[in-house]
């Protein structure tokens, strides 16, 4: 039988995506509005944050199935480019099926997908050129987007669907810049992760030191933010500029709550605030500061009693999986509501179902079939000559390869 954690799984990774699910969760089943109108705690904390450490996930996973530390090149290059192409596109048609249930849920999916794909070109980077071209991206990139978006078609509000397929134009322009999950802008995130993936993350100072980085920028990026959105007369302009769903007396609820993904563009403040999904320079540092220090935390925790960690966290090992089987059961037939029951129930069957899988050393159904499909196109482009390989059970490349 397979070791229950496989060698060369950073079972700290899957802790930090087991918590993205959960946290996610929360902000899908968990009523937004505490009693005095303002956000519950869990809002308060899993609200951006989780969506956040999810993209900086998959730029982690990027890296590692593309060398780890010392990015691959040539043939082997063009081979992870290819599988981790048609990865991509796996997820995205995944998140397309997924937009057509009836669940109030932005599907993240599809965004995702398209992220994979933004992030191919800088595979042959090492951790400071990410690091730094992440830095820039998350000040550049919500500039550009505010300069864009009064040009291109008005956004829905539904997921991305296979109907959506029939408008191409507006499916491009809500993926890449309109969308809740702006993959223009959130590549940020994923440059962010790829440069984490670079570094070496088995040992003990790495978590300690994204621990601390990623504490830090989280913490100045949001007392900067308050103090420039602060300033007297700007709030006065967010209220006059302030557009999208509900009424312009919402503004104060929209700056705590979040928006959709993006600001107006009627006046550059927008750009100094940091409500959750609002895609802004403050929003992108703060939001990707949290995760990294997410991440350091669980990669030192985990180092503790990985056996345990791997069993009880399983879900953060098929996330792909659990996330669409927790947005199936958001449908009106399942269990749709918003309380703590429903939240609960929803907890309780990923982690259920992760420790499961864990123990028998499987891996997902939805993550298996993505990597035997994208690892045969690679093997095409890297070794020709090769017959098929089965994936064993248990393996990691049965999910994700780290």
């Amino acid at each position: 039988m397979s070791p229950l954690v496989p060698p060369g799984r950073l079972v700290g990774l899957d802790v930090a995506r087991c918590l993205a699910l959960l946290g996610m969760i929360a902000t899908h089943a968990l009523v937004a509005d505490a009693p005095d109108g303002g956000v519950t705690t869990v809002q308060a904390i899993a609200g951006g944050r989780a969506s956040a450490l999810f993209a900086v996930l998959a730029g982690v996973s990027l890296a590692l199935m593309s060398g780890r530390t010392t990015p691959l090149t040539g043939t082997a290059l063009r081979g992870a480019r290819v599988g981790l192409a048609v990865r991509a596109a796996l997820v995205a048609g995944i998140g397309l099926v997924l937009g057509l249930l009836e669940t109030s849920i932005a599907v993240i999916l599809t965004y995702y997908g398209v992220l994979f794909c933004l992030g191919l070109p800088f595979l042959r980077l090492r951790a400071p050129a990410l690091a730094a071209l992440a830095l820039v991206w998350a000040g550049a990139a919500p500039v550009l987007s505010h300069l864009v978006r009064p040009e291109l078609p008005e956004r829905g509000y539904a997921s991305p669907s296979l109907d959506s397929l029939a408008t191409p134009g507006q499916l491009l322009s809500e993926l890449l810049f309109t969308g809740y999950y702006p993959a223009f802008v959130w590549l940020a995130y994923l440059l962010a992760g790829m440069s984490i993936g670079r570094i070496d993350l088995t040992r003990t100072r790495t978590g300690v030191w994204l621990a601390a980085v990623g504490a830090g920028t989280a913490l100045l990026s949001w007392v900067v933010s308050g103090f420039l959105a602060g300033r007297e007369g700007v709030r006065e302009v967010l209220a006059r500029t302030f557009t999208g769903p509900g009424e312009p007396g919402g503004l104060a609820d929209t700056l705590e709550h979040g928006t959709y993904g993006t600001t107006p563009a009627g006046s550059w403040w927008w750009l100094t605030v940091h409500a959750p999904h609002s895609g802004t320079p403050f929003d992108l540092l703060h939001t990707g500061g949290s995760a990294l220090a997410v991440i350091g935390l669980c990669l030192l925790v985990a180092r503790l009693a990985p056996r345990t960690f791997a069993v009880v966290f399983g879900a953060g090992a098929m996330t792909l999986t659990l996330y669409s089987l927790h947005v199936v059961l958001r449908i009106p037939q399942a269990w749709p509501d918003d309380d703590v029951e429903t939240f609960a129930r929803h907890v309780l069957l990923v982690l259920a179902i992760g420790a499961a899988y864990r123990l028998a050393r499987r891996s997902g159904p939805m993550e298996r079939m993505v990597a035997l499909v994208s690892n045969s196109f690679r093997r095409a482009v890297t070794d020709p000559a090769a017959p098929s390989e089965r994936v064993p059970a248990g393996s990691d490349q049965g999910g994700r390869e780290h």
